[in-house]
């Protein structure tokens, strides 16, 4: 009877230690890189930390199993439709943390339209590889309007449309990012910097 006390003692501070596991970041590490590591997506790594940004540091302790930061009261997200807002920020997030790679459409590397491509390749709808091309899809919606899926544009260069994101909500936004040089979640009227060289969006989602 003692040897089995001391069994379910043993088990249940296993158990506990499971619950409060946690993973810090080392150099070289993405967001996926970890989430894969431990059989989630980034999205699900984002929400159980209370992340509003793919952006780690090394050093950073990231909680790998257990309950969402802040997410005592979510209940389980009904499974979204193709093409609805989770199945957009699913597709998205698939790819993050990837490296900044000009022309880069695949594993080895995105540029801005080639992530947003290979987003919308996932969703089934086939885009050109320019942001200019992109521009050139859909029809217009209004920032005071903006869905997750809706491709936000970007003159960063002195030409109309030369950078593309995709709005996932809540404010944020995917690309390809070159000056981080990679891939990741990043505000979007909350950064300084997109903020003021924001020109439109288009919606490619009916």
């Amino acid at each position: 009877m003692k040897a089995f006390r001391v069994l379910l003692l043993a088990t249940a501070l296993g158990s506990g230690s499971a619950l409060a596991a946690s993973y810090t970041v080392r150099a070289g590490d993405t967001l996926s890189k970890i989430a894969a590591q431990y059989r989630m997506d980034p999205a699900q790594l984002m929400r159980l930390n209370g992340l509003n940004s793919s952006t780690i540091q090394v050093g950073q302790k990231l909680k790998v199993t257990g309950t969402p930061a802040q997410a005592s009261t979510a209940k389980p997200a009904a499974p979204a439709a193709r093409g609805g807002g989770a199945f957009v920020r699913t597709a998205a997030t698939r790819f993050l943390g990837f490296r900044y790679a000009a022309g880069g459409t695949g594993s080895w590397g995105f540029d801005c339209s080639g992530y947003t491509m290979r987003v919308f390749q996932e969703m089934g709808i086939r885009l050109p590889h320019s942001a200019a091309g992109q521009w050139r899809m859909g029809t217009a919606v209004s920032s005071r309007n903006l869905q997750p899926g809706d491709l936000v544009f970007f003159n960063t260069t002195g030409v109309v449309a030369s950078h593309v994101g995709i709005y996932v909500g809540n404010g944020m936004m995917a690309n390809a990012n070159s000056y981080y040089g990679r891939t990741m979640i990043e505000p979007l009227f909350g950064n300084a910097y997109w903020a003021s060289r924001f020109v439109g969006a288009r919606r490619i989602l009916g």
